[in-house]
């Protein structure tokens, strides 16, 4: 089970806080950083300093890391062109060394982009259905050759489908709950679905579905990664996960019930269930970014029990 640290920055983090959690997490002996994309607070924080952008973030982790992979859960599709987009991660790809991932969304928090004066598109799914024909296309496009496409949403004429990526494929994460589209989308362009915030019956049964899609699509099942995103809330013993609870302003039954909470054996027996329903990496949703002992405490007694 690989075990991924998931930040969400929009809620309040500096660069200099995310490169902090990101060294935490290539000493700490954990697969990869993950960020999220957005530029506006949810809930009652107060969002200071204020949001970071997802691609700039991660270009500068490149390089002050070594080890990690670096990715996003998700990208929003609305916010760049798909292929700038391109141009974008084959960038940070290139100075990681390789160690990039892709996870791409179509969009959703329409608040964000009214605050900062994005499109806001009434049909996302079938813009984010070209992205990634789009960005997958212009990678996959020899040296020399161009690449075309003529979408509804999207026109590209003769790109000369450069920079390349330093990997000779940068996975591509898709996930959610949808019941029918996403699997289609991801048995089609995924190396690896993630669904976010789910129960492990829920898991479960949206694994299936992508399952299912695969064959349909003529692709192995067992040709995709099959991951959760889950929040944690991991303490040596009750007090300190109450105090960590309240530290995120939810209640420790709640935590878990609808994510990884609790003492270090509980984590490890809830991880044992994503496992066993076919989850082999979970995104730890990390919501205290200065709480490196948390990070510590899983490094030393959860991860070192799942081998």
């Amino acid at each position: 089970m690989d075990l991924r640290i998931f930040t969400e920055p929009q809620q309040g983090a500096s660069y200099d806080t995310l490169l902090t959690v990101a060294r935490a997490t290539e000493e700490l002996g954990f697969d990869a950083f993950f960020r999220s994309d957005h530029f506006v607070k949810m809930g009652s924080v107060d969002g200071l300093p204020g949001p970071t952008d997802a691609w700039i973030t991660l270009a500068g982790l490149a390089r002050e890391t070594k080890r990690i992979r670096l990715g996003t859960l998700m990208t929003a599709g609305t916010f760049r062109l798909p292929g700038v987009l391109a141009i974008q991660v084959a960038q940070v790809d290139q100075m990681s060394g390789g160690r990039v991932e892709l996870g791409l969304g179509a969009g959703w928090f329409e608040e964000e982009h009214t605050a900062y004066g994005i499109p806001f598109p009434k049909e996302k799914f079938a813009r984010l259905e070209e992205q990634l024909a789009i960005v997958t296309g212009l990678w996959a496009t020899e040296v020399g050759e161009t690449f075309t496409h003529r979408g509804t949403h999207y026109q590209l004429t003769d790109s000369p489908a450069l920079p390349k990526p330093a990997q000779s494929k940068v996975p591509v994460l898709i996930g959610g709950h949808g019941a029918t589209r996403t699997p289609r989308l991801a048995a089609q362009y995924a190396d690896e679905f993630n669904i976010p915030f789910a129960s492990v019956e829920d898991t479960e049964r949206q694994f299936g579905r992508v399952r299912a899609a695969a064959e349909s699509a003529g692709r192995a099942a067992d040709d995709l990664v099959y991951s959760n995103a889950l929040v944690v809330c991991v303490g040596k013993d009750d007090a300190e996960v109450a105090r960590r609870a309240a530290v995120l302003g939810r209640e420790v039954a709640e935590l878990k019930e609808n994510g990884l909470a609790g003492s270090p054996a509980e984590v490890v027996d809830k991880i044992g269930r994503y496992a066993a329903v076919g989850s082999s990496r979970i995104y730890l949703q990390v919501m205290d970014l200065d709480d490196l002992d948390q990070l510590e405490l899983i490094s030393a007694q959860v991860q070192s029990q799942l081998g």
